[in-house]
């Protein structure tokens, strides 16, 4: 069975749950992050509410669903927004080893998982800006 042509293919973040997969993979992700000893530093709020919100909205949109990241804060510029912080491959592993945690706890489809691990990966690699320790 095919779509009509007048509907558009739903966008990957349909496809694999929407807000509350994305909500419970960020959501996740930072509770790795409030203990680690590099990158809770990073965070300028004592609470990372306002960071896992930044993440969810940005990975929301990017992935086809609201474009509230966009409205609020513009262009993403990620390079731009993370060179402030010394992100070197000790912090870009410990980023992944959280990252990594938090899609596990998904259980996505094996093409799904892949597709949103690729990006996450591609998107840690791009991060670094130094390779002082």
């Amino acid at each position: 069975m095919s779509l009509p042509d007048n509907l558009p293919a739903p966008s990957f973040y349909d496809e694999i749950g929407g807000h509350e997969t994305f909500a419970r993979l960020v959501h996740e992700f930072y509770r790795g992050v409030a203990d680690d000893p590099v990158l809770k530093p990073m965070y300028p709020e004592e609470d990372l509410g306002p960071a896992e919100e930044r993440l969810l909205m940005f990975l929301e949109q990017y992935w086809g669903g609201p474009t509230t990241y966009g409205e609020q804060r513009g262009h993403p510029r990620l390079r731009l927004r993370h060179q402030p912080f010394k992100v070197n491959p000790d912090a870009r592993d410990r980023w992944l080893a959280h990252m990594r945690a938090a899609v596990d706890t998904l259980d996505l489809p094996p093409i799904a998982e892949a597709t949103l691990w690729d990006y996450l990966q591609r998107a840690a690699f791009a991060m670094v800006n130094t390779f002082e320790e």
